[in-house]
Parts: C-alpha cells; structure tokens; sequence
C-alpha cells in the first residue's frame, strides 16, 4: 500500500471519525473477564493449541495466550476463543505505523 493511501485512509479515519477497524483493516478485540475474547478481522490461524493461539493479521500476527483455550465458533474473518486468557500479545508491522 503506497505512503499516500496510508495517509489519506488515517485522515478519512481522523476528518470523519469512522472507526479505525472499518477503514485502516485493524483488528478489532472484545474481551469479556477473561473468559472470552472475539477476535475480528484476522487473516487465519496459525498456531493452536489448549495454551496459545496465532493469528495472522493484515498487519502482523496476534498471540493469546492462557488455559483450556478452545475456539467456539471460527469465520472467514471472526473467531471466539473460550478458556482462561491469560494474556494478549499484538505484533504489528513497520507498514502499519
């Protein structure tokens, strides 16, 4: 994506007060306690297991990590995650700066 699209999307985002999940493609994450997280806008899973689950992003990867982690319903670009969440690691790219 060119310097120039970037800067007109975070302006749009900015000047008209859309959220930045609709126009930037960022992921956009609802935590319910600890119990549950919906994760949307993600590119696929890459790794999964009971303790941690990667996802791809269109601008990095997003690492859960926690106990007894079972996904509950996967979509084309949603997925809920059950279990006990210990903690969120979000790796972003030098692009989406």
């Amino acid at each position: 994506m060119s310097r120039f699209v970037r800067k007109f999307r975070k302006w749009t985002v900015d000047a008209l007060g859309l959220p930045g999940d609709l126009v930037l493609d960022l992921p956009r994450l609802t935590l319910i306690g600890n119990k549950q997280l919906y994760i949307e806008n993600h590119r696929g899973v890459v790794h999964f297991t009971p303790e941690s689950l990667h996802l791809e992003l269109s601008h990095g990867k997003l690492e859960v990590e926690g106990a007894g982690l079972v996904i509950k319903e996967i979509m084309p670009e949603e997925v809920v995650i059950e279990g006990r969440i210990f903690g969120i690691k979000y790796r972003g790219t030098e692009e989406s700066k």
